[in-house]
């Protein structure tokens, strides 16, 4: 695996120097100043090159933009309304801007309104470190209660919706406020931040879109952009929903195998590809995620590795951020899985052998809780988290126990 880490830009609290100590072999990062829809310059996509190739002391840093997180698509292109074919363009001019930059790789998503959704950015951990969470029943009164969603209460029990009304109830204005802002925090590191009242209206233009259309509009989107991303010999991998069930009434098309596999065979071209992240699709019981990473395998262009620890069973319960090598996901027979992809496209020839991986996400831990750096991105938790990864590939990879296998 090729060890990536996800930057922000300038103003990201994480350095290239902390990369470059973290032993990071390319970077990951978007221009999350330019608005959804626009076309991305060439002369903003050279910058950005630009700000990553140095340290602090303006020393070369060696490391290269290696894939994009993310080129967003926008609400019109997912609804195919207003501006959505425009909007595809300009994609595909980025795209080519992109490739001349030689940037290879383009993750995306398609989830409607919302990046990843979490009620609790800083969750204080027993050992007192902090990570992001998903409480099941702060999200329910936050739904029920703050947005005050009209068709909420149809989506919940009657165990869940009284639970709801009681926590509602018990919460001061503060942690209303708190629960609200971390709700609709928006796509990380992102120009767009919503209020309450931009999410109704986006909520109410996905009234008339069931699944079935919405995956009906990304293969569509896909039909125009895949083509071209196939000629110019890049890559695109779509990002799972996040969290990988239903949220506010909207329809979620990318949460499982089964989704993932209509996709990939309705636009049946290598370059129409998976991230697989072991988070996202790991906050649902029934993933399999090493057999989708046997089964799916050559069509994942991208990895996100990190692991989540479900607190009940139910579909859409409560879970939080888990140490790499702690939650449900069994990372050691996942990036066993990995290995044996990368041998087989190695023995097939294929350039692309090596799939970008970075640590996904992490636990503020020692000095990350006074850097306070983007929610779920510290310095030294997604360094631990590299470090568990990296032993585990470096074990796995030995000689002596590939002669064993």
């Amino acid at each position: 695996m090729r060890q990536t880490w996800r930057w922000f830009g300038p103003k990201d609290l994480v350095s290239i120097d902390d990369m470059m100590q973290a032993g990071v072999e390319g970077v990951v990062t978007a221009l999350h100043h330019m608005p959804t829809g626009a076309v991305w310059p060439a002369e903003e996509i050279a910058r950005r090159q630009a700000e990553l190739a140095v340290m602090t002391d303006g020393a070369p840093s060696g490391l290269k933009w290696e894939v994009v997180e993310s080129l967003p698509v926008s609400e019109d292109i997912k609804r195919q309304s207003g501006d959505w074919k425009r909007h595809v363009e300009n994609w595909k001019t980025s795209m080519r801007h992109l490739h001349a930059a030689g940037v290879k790789v383009i993750c995306y998503n398609f989830m409607p309104i919302l990046d990843w959704t979490r009620t609790d950015l800083a969750y204080r951990l027993p050992n007192g470190a902090t990570c992001m969470r998903f409480d099941a029943i702060d999200f329910a009164a936050f739904d029920l209660f703050l947005l005050a969603r009209p068709a909420a209460a149809e989506g919940y029990d009657a165990e869940v919706t009284e639970a709801a009304r009681a926590r509602f109830k018990a919460m001061s204005e503060a942690r209303k406020e708190q629960l609200a802002g971390n709700v609709v925090f928006g796509l990380p590191g992102a120009a767009e931040r919503m209020t309450m009242e931009d999410v109704k209206t986006h909520l109410a233009r996905y009234d008339a879109i069931p699944a079935e259309r919405l995956r009906a509009h990304l293969v569509d989107f896909l039909a125009e952009v895949a083509p071209l991303a196939q000629e110019l010999g890049m890559r695109l991998c779509c990002h799972p929903d996040d969290p990988p069930f239903p949220l506010l009434g909207l329809p979620r098309i990318m949460s499982t195998e089964a989704d993932y596999a209509a996709v990939l065979d309705a636009v049946d071209i290598p370059a129409n590809g998976i991230t697989l992240c072991t988070g996202s699709l790991g906050a649902r019981a029934d993933n399999d995620l090493t057999g989708m990473m046997r089964r799916l395998g050559s069509r994942v262009h991208f990895l996100h590795l990190r692991n989540v620890a479900l607190e009940e069973a139910r579909l859409g319960g409560s879970f939080h951020e888990a140490a790499h090598l702690e939650g449900n996901t069994d990372m050691v027979a996942m990036i066993a899985a990995i290995l044996g992809e990368e041998r087989r496209r190695k023995a097939e020839g294929r350039a692309d052998w090596q799939i970008p991986m970075r640590p996904d996400h992490g636990q503020d831990i020692l000095d990350d809780l006074k850097r306070r750096a983007q929610p779920g991105y510290p310095a030294i938790g997604r360094l631990k988290g590299l470090a568990e990864l990296r032993g585990i590939m470096t074990a796995l990879d030995h000689p002596s126990l590939r002669a064993q296998a």
